[in-house]
């Protein structure tokens, strides 16, 4: 069984994954970016998430800094869950994993489309250069960045091309 933490891994997207790789956060965090949904029984209500699972998802958001928690005005006992901007910053890549999906696992056509607010054109998520501006994803290579521990790098194996393994 996988633990729910990553420690042994140096990478951004395993340190994300404790963050939002539980099953259902995503869908949670879909529906507050580009819904607008802040309450707890709407979102309960659009997903069909168990209540627990849900609770637990948004405290996690919350002690997180994904969204903040506040009281509704006039209804002491109802809070609503507002997306910050480290929430919002999650919007691309969940453009990325629809499109994802929409060319991968949609059984037909794509169920939901992104636009542009100011002229409805196609919202999409490229791999850009700062220099040369959009590139293809399979002419992107990795290089350590200045985070990566020496004591890491020193006990991973090397790559290994061609066959074998």
């Amino acid at each position: 069984m996988l633990g729910r933490t990553y420690d042994s891994q140096v990478c951004s997207i395993a340190r994300a994954l404790e963050v939002v790789g539980e099953r259902w956060s995503l869908l949670i965090l879909r529906d507050a970016v580009f819904a607008g949904v802040t309450r707890f029984g709407d979102f309960q209500h659009n997903l069909g998430i168990a209540t627990n699972v849900l609770q637990a998802r948004l405290d996690a958001f919350v002690d997180g800094g994904l969204m903040v928690r506040r009281e509704v005005v006039g209804q002491a006992k109802l809070s609503e869950y507002v997306v910050t901007e480290k929430g919002r910053d999650l919007a691309p890549t969940l453009v990325a994993l629809t499109e994802w999906g929409d060319r991968w696992a949609a059984p037909g056509e794509p169920p939901i489309l992104y636009r542009h607010d100011d002229c409805a054109d196609p919202v999409h998520v490229r791999a850009v250069c700062d220099s040369h501006g959009p590139v293809d994803p399979t002419d992107v290579h990795v290089t350590l960045g200045p985070g990566m521990p020496a004591a890491y790098v020193a006990n991973r194996r090397p790559r290994r091309d061609g066959a074998g393994g």
